[in-house]
């Protein structure tokens, strides 16, 4: 009985190790992929940078994982004692993380914004920048930051006479509310009527709160998933031990 448990519990530590392990193989191919056909003019900076931010949470889950899935395979204690003092870490940086976005509330909505409206500004000067904004806005139903006429501070949407671009004074098409006719063209122009009337056409309300309460949510699923695993590597550990001192 001792046996089959200290297996069961072994061959899941590497089962979930094993999944992480792949999903951030693919990770990296992506960010890798995306990263070599992006234009060679585009300035990265990691913060605006999809393809450079898969490439290095990629890598990091990559290593993390790959240390988990070994230790638990091989029953190397060394190894999985570095990977288990790993997902502490990650563990406490992750309630560190809550707590700090609990009290420094107006802080940290202070510096997303100013990451979003960064975003908003490079937005058609960087192919993968622009996918990452067109799936956020359609996905939580939103546009721009704090609403729908903030795409006024991108240089093909600014709402002026002298802007030259057929977009000035719109919106992107991710802005567009589900149409049964597909119209690429329904952004034109929004942001010069206002809020009731625009609203029939495309999404105003602003990205932004959306955004920091979907980061709440999964921020609470990955520590749930981090303490899980932790418990399960200490459980294997432990037999690992236990079977040591008895042999």
């Amino acid at each position: 009985m001792k046996t089959e448990s200290y297996r069961g519990v072994k061959y899941t530590l590497f089962v979930f190790c094993y999944v992480f392990w792949v999903v951030s193989a693919l990770l990296i191919a992506v960010g890798t992929y995306a990263k070599v056909a992006k234009e060679k003019d585009v300035v990265d900076t990691l913060m605006v940078d999809p393809a450079l931010l898969l490439i290095i949470v990629g890598s990091v889950t990559f290593l993390i994982t790959f240390i988990g899935c070994w230790g638990a395979l091989r029953n190397a204690t060394c190894l999985l004692k570095t990977f288990l003092g790993i997902l502490v870490v990650a563990l406490l940086l992750q309630v560190a993380a809550g707590v700090i976005g609990y009290l420094f509330t107006d802080l940290v909505m202070e510096r997303t914004e100013q990451l979003m409206l960064k975003a908003v500004d490079r937005y058609r000067e960087d192919h993968d920048l622009e996918n990452a904004i067109d799936f956020i806005q359609k996905k939580f139903q939103c546009c721009g930051v704090d609403n729908y006429k903030d795409w006024s501070k991108n240089v093909y949407f600014e709402c002026s006479d002298t802007n030259p671009s057929l977009e000035a004074c719109g919106v992107p098409f991710s802005c567009c509310k589900p149409e049964t006719v597909l119209n690429t063209m329904c952004g034109y122009g929004m942001q010069e009527q206002e809020e009731f009337s625009a609203q029939d056409e495309v999404f105003i309300a602003g990205c932004l709160e959306k955004t920091i309460l979907w980061a709440k949510n999964h921020l609470l699923l990955v520590t749930g998933l981090s303490a899980g695993l932790l418990l399960v590597g200490l459980n294997h550990e432990e037999n690992i031990h236990n079977r040591i001192i008895h042999n």
